[in-house]
């Protein structure tokens, strides 16, 4: 039995996936770290979307511009890492939780 190719559509597939669970962890969680992740699950299936398209859309693989982006995502998503993740200490070290409800301690 031959199994069909994996085409643009599998990877697209895939990506909606990964993107509807950080999309659901973002809108269900409470917890600040739980938030980060699913931020981090729906840039990579951005990442995923744009090397998919990139090689099925570029038959010829002259042009990077998709690999490109995804380097641009992966330093963004460190950024975002980084400063989301000291802002989370700040707010535990003052609060003493990292419930994103308890959030209004951080301002003046």
């Amino acid at each position: 039995m031959m199994l069909p190719p994996i085409g643009l559509l599998h990877y697209l597939i895939l990506s909606l996936c990964l993107f509807s669970f950080g999309l659901l962890a973002v809108i269900t969680r409470r917890h600040a770290i739980g938030i980060l992740l699913g931020i981090e699950l729906m840039l990579n299936s951005a990442n995923i979307n744009l090397v998919a398209c990139n090689h099925f859309l570029n038959p010829g693989g002259a042009l990077l511009d998709g690999q490109v982006f995804v380097l641009m995502v992966i330093a963004l998503a460190a950024c975002e890492a980084a400063v989301g993740l000291a802002i989370i200490l700040r707010f535990y070290r003052q609060a003493e939780a990292a419930d994103v409800a308890d959030a209004q301690l951080l301002k003046w």
